[in-house]
């Protein structure tokens, strides 16, 4: 365990290292950077002083040099400065990242808590009126975008309650913080949660089928114990799988929800920043998102040795 554990991180550190020169080199590659917005934006353009900028900023220098002061400044856990605001990068980012992280959460656990539960009910149920339900369900969960979603709640708030739930000041109590965030959290968990119960229903009826479940239920094993102690333990695996997946993207595909109910996430800002090619602010969230997709993938490959002993890392 222990010679795998070391190949993963240094395959962890050799994804890192890829994804910041794609992220790098791309940025660039786009046409245009902050001084031609700048400029651009107000309708004439100065060559000396845009070149004055451009040299402030770093911009004239060559792309290798600034990307090797760009790791050296991570490496000393220094990010830089925003373009936009002129402020250290890290002071822009930290704040956000609590916001995002509450609201991926939130929506995780309102998939896992709906999906798991309500695919194993749906494969135990097979074929009957409450599968059918649950699968009209599902399919619905699916098609649905979450902006759209997020619309049609904000139109129900206030046609019902004459309140519109957006973010429109941190809340000085966290539960109120949570409250809030948990609408937007159940617009963006219901597709997840869909996901889940399909994959979770799928999963349980293969493993339904198989040989040593017929063998428990010859045995007498109660239904309940066939289905929870023997069927789901071993359907589980594809599901941790997709949980997995969704944990990573969500921490950067809420863009559009941030956006619908003004939240100041990391999602959000991130946009913001591409749209006035914030550098500094660009290159760090991306990584920052790389980094979390590749810690979840990590503990996904960890989980599957504690969920199923079958499974051995090769020294």
């Amino acid at each position: 365990m222990g010679a795998y554990l070391i190949r993963r991180f240094l395959l962890m550190l050799l994804t890192l290292f890829g994804m910041s020169v794609l992220i790098f080199v791309m940025l660039r590659l786009v046409p245009g950077n902050i001084t031609d917005i700048i400029f651009d934006s107000a309708g004439f353009v100065n060559p000396a002083q845009k070149a004055k900028i451009e040299r402030q900023l770093g911009l004239d220098q060559p792309i290798v040099t600034q990307y090797v002061a760009w790791i050296a400044g991570l490496a000393r856990g220094d990010l830089g400065y925003a373009f936009v605001s002129e402020k250290p990068a890290i002071e822009e980012i930290l704040p956000r990242i609590p916001v995002t992280a509450k609201l991926a959460v939130l929506a995780l656990v309102f998939s896992v808590l709906f999906g798991v539960p309500l695919g194993v009910i749906s494969a135990v149920r097979q074929n009957t009126a409450l599968d059918y339900v649950l699968r009209v369900v599902s399919l619905s969960g699916l098609s649905l975008p979450s902006f759209w979603l997020g619309l049609l709640i904000l139109m129900a708030c206030v046609q019902w309650f004459g309140w519109i739930p957006i973010y429109r000041s941190t809340p000085d109590n966290f539960w109120r913080e949570i409250a809030l965030l948990s609408i937007p959290a159940a617009a963006v968990g219901f597709r997840s949660s869909a996901l889940v119960m399909r994959l979770t229903r799928s999963s349980m009826l293969e493993v339904l089928r198989q040989d040593y479940i017929r063998t428990a239920r010859a045995k007498g094993a109660s239904d309940a114990s066939v289905n929870y102690e023997h069927a789901l333990r071993n359907a589980v695996l594809p599901v941790v799988t997709i949980i997995g997946i969704e944990a990573a993207f969500l921490i950067g595909g809420l863009i559009v929800t941030e956006t619908v109910f003004n939240i100041p996430g990391v999602a959000r800002f991130l946009v913001e920043a591409i749209r006035w090619r914030d550098y500094p602010i660009v290159q760090n969230l991306v990584m920052f998102i790389a980094v979390v997709v590749v810690v979840v993938n990590f503990i996904v490959d960890m989980t599957y040795v504690v969920l199923d002993p079958r499974i051995k890392y090769e020294e």
